[in-house]
């Protein structure tokens, strides 16, 4: 049976090994000798980034050992030889552990999907955090619980049907997403960064191959996004937004994972104290969940 794979084309079901096989190669591409302290010819090279036998001589292994890794097939590599790669392509510590997952994933097993539960005491934690948005993200960017002001902000997600309370549906496909951010690209990045980073823990998923498969289909920019093979984990920020009911917001943010269990998060946004988004918050949360609906007094 034909699914589409997690870097949105059709074939066969999502296979860990294209995943380490795209990584490793769209992080070699993207060094330059100078990168990593090697000489500079003036040779035009025939292909962009570093080769193959330049990336295997600086992490100290063998050419083909190196090239059987790039082309999937991680059998019985060490923890050791993954850190001296990581190191030779210059990773990030979040890019090094999705190297990690992808290279240590084990092989494929049929998965059973359990719906994600969101415990009593973190909806309770949610309702006391009433005076700033506060909301639960799960395992493909699913929004799971939020709060009165959450709604207020980003829109009542109780009247969407569940399958649509996901992220990477909400901004990629709802054009009212991409008026809300002001830098409505870097939220998209982030997005398509953790959703790759669940792409390491769950190689197996079949809902987010689906997801995947269906934004790719959808979204120009979620499909050459996706394909950059980026990741990177975002926990705290300022991001930037144009509210239709009280205009510019500028709100921090921190993301916090909640308990043992890796899949969830509880991201709150607050504004800066003494700066205006405090009052334009105070007035948001004076509309309640539909203010997204309503027109602004003139």
């Amino acid at each position: 049976m034909e699914s589409l794979d997690l870097d949105g084309s059709v074939g066969r079901t999502p296979d860990h090994r294209a995943e380490l096989n795209e990584f490793l190669r769209t992080r070699r591409a993207r060094l330059k000798p100078q990168n990593v302290g090697l000489p500079v010819s003036g040779r035009k090279r025939r292909v962009p980034g570093l080769r193959r036998e330049e990336l295997a001589q600086l992490a100290g292994v063998s050419v083909a050992y190196y090239t059987r890794l790039e082309q999937g097939n991680a059998q019985g590599v060490s923890v050791e030889v993954l850190d001296s790669i990581a190191r030779a392509l210059l990773l990030s510590d979040a890019e090094h552990t999705h190297l990690t997952r992808l290279a240590k994933a084990k092989p494929r097993t049929k998965q059973v999907v359990r719906p994600q539960e969101v415990r009593t005491p973190l909806r309770h934690l949610l309702d006391i955090l009433d005076a700033v948005p506060a909301y639960v993200v799960g395992r493909r960017a699913e929004i799971l619980a939020w709060n009165r002001l959450a709604a207020a902000l980003f829109g009542d997600w109780e009247e969407l049907p569940v399958a649509e309370r996901n992220w990477a549906r909400l901004v990629f496909l709802r054009p009212e997403y991409r008026d809300l951010y002001v830098d409505w690209e870097r939220k998209a990045r982030e997005i398509v960064y953790a959703l790759r980073m669940d792409a390491g823990r769950h190689p197996d998923d079949p809902r987010l191959s689906v997801l995947v498969g269906e934004l790719s289909v959808k979204s120009d920019d979620f499909r050459w996004m996706w394909a950059t093979h980026d990741v990177r984990e975002k926990i705290h920020g300022v991001m930037e937004f144009h509210h239709g009911l009280v205009g510019e917001l500028s709100l921090a943010y921190e993301l916090f994972k909640v308990g043992n269990d890796n899949d969830q998060s509880l991201v709150v946004h607050y504004p800066v104290p003494d700066s205006p988004s405090v009052e334009a918050l105070r007035l948001l949360a004076s509309w309640g969940p539909g203010a997204t609906r309503r027109t602004p007094v003139a």
